[in-house]
């Protein structure tokens, strides 16, 4: 499992196994968000299966599958929400951890510095440059 950190709470990483569970409740996580759309992989790694390892783990389970089209306004919303609302470390993961990086990086456009964000993108391991024009137009709404 590659878990890459973007703040001091919050990382995020390629598809993960049920296998991986207890090692992230052994890390620390409270928290484990699916962005995953079911349709990308077989059923053994879907929303369902992860999330009752996640559970039976006691280790919170959100569901957000994002795609291009699904990265709304609300859906980021709910995935800062999510975040927030977690008291320990949360993990996100998607088929390589870029949509899980992009998910935040939107969400918290409206509050934090624009080259904190890619910054931050960036020390775990992902380039967002070209993000940057979407970011400042969030942050210029907020």
């Amino acid at each position: 499992m590659e878990l890459r950190q973007i703040t001091p709470r919050y990382f995020v990483s390629p598809q993960i196994a049920a296998e991986d569970v207890p090692a992230l409740k052994e890390a620390g996580f409270t928290l484990v968000i699916c962005n995953r759309p079911d349709a990308e992989i077989p059923p053994s790694h879907q929303a369902a299966a992860i999330g009752t390892a996640v559970t039976a783990a006691g280790i919170d389970f959100f569901e957000l599958p994002l795609t291009h089209d699904t990265m709304t306004p609300e859906n980021l919303a709910a995935q800062r929400a999510a975040l927030e609302a977690s008291e320990g470390k949360v993990l996100a993961y998607c088929a390589s951890g870029t949509r899980s990086t992009i998910a935040w990086s939107l969400g918290h456009a409206n509050s934090l510095p624009v080259n904190d964000i890619l910054n931050a993108a960036r020390q775990g391991g992902y380039e967002l440059e070209q993000l940057r024009p979407r970011l400042e137009m969030i942050a210029t709404t907020a």
